[in-house]
């Protein structure tokens, strides 16, 4: 059996380098105390495969790691910011990343788990998962989808609006990704939008809204409640790109069609549309497949959570997820990163007494 680790840390974005950071400060060493595997082939996490159009005048607000400013802003590329700035961090605080490692399975083991991976086997006293979502794209499911003609791609797959042009396009969702690319996309192309709910703009992006819609989250994670998005909760926010979109006459939205034709797609009331493309903006699911032996999920498919911050698994203390709930998003990353070393060390250090 391999030697026993601490704490494994499965994910290599904010959250889980940013628990490195506080392993640290705990402490610990990489090898013997923790060890970081994450699948991707370089620093970064997700914002190393985001569009090239994605700028950081132009993201969600970026929260800097904890220990290091992030300084650069304007139309520098995400993609090639954010690695940077990451590969900088895992240097700095010498967290020893290893990759790209796949953690293919996690089982429970006497006095801790075991974990399976391209690199070899791990044992470890605990476990923090760090994976988010960028891996898993959800599209739902719409019949005669397998008919169409044209072209359907995900939020994960898109590149450039320059790939769509001379293609009438269909944007599939109502989140903040969809109402971006709807206005890049129809700068160069024809375009129509479909959500499942009216979209609502708001112009009031306050902290109490961002409060209020955490503490909804919250009380679904307590709940073992299956998540929900975040936008369902804050609206989405009306910025200049959106607003020179609405002055174009983009945001005409049409309700969620029925079914796909060969050609496009068909709404109840018989109308139909004609497309080339369809984007689906459809979000997407946390990537847990490898933590399924540990039977997580309840029968509603959500996952009961406890602890200060919300990240420790109810009735498994020696779990923590990061990038679940309301740390689902770099606002929240830094602070459940620390709250989920505290508890996790506290329980292992209580049990080795």
């Amino acid at each position: 059996m391999a030697p026993m680790t601490t704490v494994a840390v499965i994910g290599g974005g904010q959250a889980g380098i940013a628990a490195g950071y506080f392993l640290r400060r705990r402490g610990l060493e990489p090898g013997g105390g923790f060890v970081i595997l994450d699948h991707s082939p370089g620093p970064g996490g997700a914002w190393q495969f985001r569009w090239p159009t994605l700028t950081l005048d132009n993201t969600n607000r970026i929260y800097q790691l904890p220990g290091l400013p992030f300084e650069e802003t304007g139309t520098i590329k995400a993609s090639t910011a954010m690695p940077r700035y990451f590969d900088e961090y895992e240097h700095r605080y010498a967290l020893d990343v290893r990759r790209p490692v796949h953690v293919r399975e996690v089982q429970a083991i006497a006095d801790g788990f075991s974990l399976a991976t391209s690199a070899g086997d791990f044992t470890v006293r605990g476990l923090i998962n760090a994976t988010g979502t960028w891996d898993k794209p959800f599209i739902p499911f719409a019949a005669g989808s397998a008919t169409f003609g044209g072209r359907q791609l995900h939020t994960h797959d898109y590149r450039t609006p320059e790939e769509f042009a001379g293609k009438h396009v269909l944007v599939v969702g109502g989140g903040v990704s969809a109402a971006q690319l709807l206005g890049e996309i129809s700068t160069v192309t024809r375009t129509s939008w479909v959500t499942r709910r009216e979209p609502v703009f708001v112009t009031d992006f306050t902290v109490d809204r961002l409060r209020a819609a955490v503490a909804g989250v919250d009380e679904r994670s307590r709940q073992g409640e299956p998540q929900r998005s975040v936008v369902s909760a804050t609206g989405l926010p009306w910025t200049p790109e959106i607003a020179e979109a609405a002055q174009r006459g983009v945001l005409a939205r049409r309700p969620m069609f029925s079914r796909i034709t060969p050609t496009g797609v068909t709404w109840p009331d018989g109308s139909t549309l004609d497309v080339d493309v369809i984007l689906w903006c459809t979000g997407f699911r946390h990537a847990l497949d490898h933590l399924a032996p540990l039977h997580l999920r309840n029968s509603r498919g959500g996952i009961t959570m406890t602890g200060r911050l919300l990240t420790q698994v109810a009735g498994q203390p020696a779990v923590h997820l990061l990038g679940y709930g309301s740390s689902a998003s770099t606002i929240g990353a830094n602070r459940a990163s620390r709250a989920a070393v505290v508890e996790l060390m506290n329980y292992l250090e209580g049990r080795a007494a």
